[in-house]
C-alpha cells in the first residue's frame, strides 16, 4: 500500500475486523483502503485543527509546547477540532485551555496545509480574535505563554504552517499603511 493511501499502515477494517485491501473506486483516481467484507471505505483524510492570532499592539501571543511532538517549541494557540465542534468553538476552547484567556473570534485569517505534523496531515484553520477576559497563564499542554513583538519572534516555531502565518503577519505589519487584513488581494 502506498504511503498516501495508508500512511499509518492500517491492516484491518474498524467496522468488522477483516483485512483491508487497496483498490480504485469506480470513478476515483485515488486508491482507497476497502473492506471487501462489509464494503467500508477507509478514507485517510487530513485532520482539521484551529489556531488563533491574538495581538496586543504589535505583539503576538505564542504558546510553548509542553509535550511532544515538538516539545519546548513555540506555536500559536491551537488544537484539533473535536467531532461536535465548529472551528470557532475549537478556537475558543483551545485558547482557554492553553492560555486561560476568553476570546471573541473576529474573522478567518486563512487556511494552511500542515504536512509536517508527525501525527497526521493537518488542515490548519486560522482565526484572528480579541481577548475578552481572563488572566494570561499557561495551561493544558502549554508550559509558557508569551506576547512576542512581531520583529522579535523566536526561531524555534513548532510547525511550518504556524511559521507561514507568522511570516504573513510580519510581512503585513511591515507595510506602512496596511492593517493585518486576511483577505487582501495584494497578498496572493
Amino acid at each position: 500500500m502506498t504511503s498516501s493511501t495508508n500512511p499509518n499502515n492500517y491492516q484491518f477494517c474498524p467496522r468488522c475486523g477483516h483485512h483491508l485491501t487497496t483498490k480504485y473506486i469506480s470513478h476515483e483516481k485515488t486508491q482507497r483502503l476497502i473492506c471487501e467484507n462489509c464494503s467500508f471505505i477507509f478514507y485517510i483524510n487530513p485532520v482539521p485543527a484551529v489556531a488563533v492570532i491574538l495581538m496586543n499592539d504589535n505583539n503576538i501571543l505564542l504558546v510553548k509546547r509542553k509535550y511532544e511532538p515538538r516539545k519546548n517549541m513555540w506555536c500559536l494557540p491551537a488544537g484539533f477540532m473535536e467531532f461536535n465542534e465548529t472551528a470557532e468553538q475549537t478556537a475558543i476552547r483551545e485558547t482557554k485551555e492553553e492560555t486561560n484567556l476568553d476570546i471573541q473570534v473576529d474573522q478567518l485569517f486563512g487556511v494552511f496545509p500542515g504536512f509536517d505534523d508527525p501525527r497526521v496531515h493537518v488542515v490548519l484553520i486560522v482565526f484572528q480574535a480579541k481577548i475578552m477576559n481572563g488572566n494570561l497563564a499557561p495551561g493544558d499542554d502549554a508550559s509558557e505563554v508569551v506576547f512576542f513583538p512581531l520583529n522579535q519572534l523566536p526561531n524555534d516555531i513548532a510547525f511550518a504552517s504556524h511559521q507561514q502565518v507568522l511570516n504573513l503577519l510580519v510581512q503585513r505589519a511591515s507595510e506602512p499603511s496596511r492593517e493585518i487584513n486576511p483577505r487582501d488581494p495584494h497578498d496572493s
